[in-house]
């Protein structure tokens, strides 16, 4: 990069860390918006149209035509939690109460209960994300649900839940309340580098997806007014793609996946 300027609210460059927990990345691919793959978008956020959320904007619930009902946190959620270490359900066959806990999420600063919305019997906790913490947080609309319920009184506890078109007042003051930003995937590091010199950037980049998996999501954060023509640069000559890109304020952000060549 070339010209950089110089540093934004006086902050300094800080090495490759794990995101902090209120930063949110919404999955590339939910897996759950709603016919012709409808959604509502909120600040950035998007909610599946076809989906129910309960007053908090923290679980969504979509009864099946079998009547049982599933659920799982949304990426609102998702966001206050952080990067997951560990998930669990609560015991299958138990009748829950209406706001009890179901499960538990854990993270490195975080741990918290999913809740469910509606009373009825626990019929099964999703394995995979017991097996895979992180896909609850990548794919909470589709593969990463939480739990499957049998509802003891549907019809009086639907009042309680909206579809995100009526809900958007709520969901977007609980978004602004817990600070979220969405982007198209959940990172794995992130790497801050404000006044940094432009090379430098590239160089710790590249140090950076050098110790990641294949796959992984690292996010750069850069305050140089080059980078956006830089990184599309370093991105054809690396191989490694940029799932997205935004300006906010004065700082750019960067998405972006380690990808190895053939």
């Amino acid at each position: 990069m070339k010209d950089c300027s110089s540093a934004a609210d006086g902050a300094s460059s800080q090495n490759l860390q794990s995101p902090p927990p209120r930063s949110l990345f919404l999955p590339e691919d939910c897996g759950g918006p709603g016919p012709g793959g409808e959604t509502t978008q909120i600040d950035g956020c998007e909610f599946p149209d076809d989906l129910l959320y309960e007053r908090d904007g923290l679980v969504w619930v979509r009864r099946d035509p079998s009547g049982d009902v599933v659920l799982g946190i949304t990426s609102l959620h998702a966001a206050v939690a952080g990067r997951l270490t560990k998930v669990q359900g609560r015991g299958v066959g138990s009748e829950y109460a209406a706001g009890k806990s179901i499960g538990t999420l854990e993270g490195g600063r975080y741990f918290g209960a999913i809740r469910t919305p509606i009373r009825g019997t626990l019929l099964a906790v999703n394995d995979a994300v017991l097996a895979t913490p992180k896909l609850l947080s990548e794919r909470p609309y589709g593969d990463g649900w939480f739990a499957r319920l049998r509802p003891l009184d549907w019809e009086a506890d639907r009042s309680s839940l909206a579809p995100a078109a009526e809900a958007q007042e709520s969901l977007a003051a609980q978004r602004a309340a817990l600070h979220v930003h969405c982007f198209a995937a959940f990172p794995d590091y992130e790497l801050f580098e404000i006044g940094t010199e432009c090379t430098a950037v590239l160089a710790k980049l590249d140090e950076a997806l050098a110790h990641a998996s294949e796959g992984e999501i690292v996010h750069l954060v850069s305050d140089d007014w080059t980078a956006p023509a830089e990184m599309v640069n370093w991105s054809r000559r690396t191989g490694n793609p940029i799932v997205e890109q935004r300006k906010e304020g004065t700082l750019y952000h960067f998405l972006v996946r380690k990808t190895t060549w053939e």
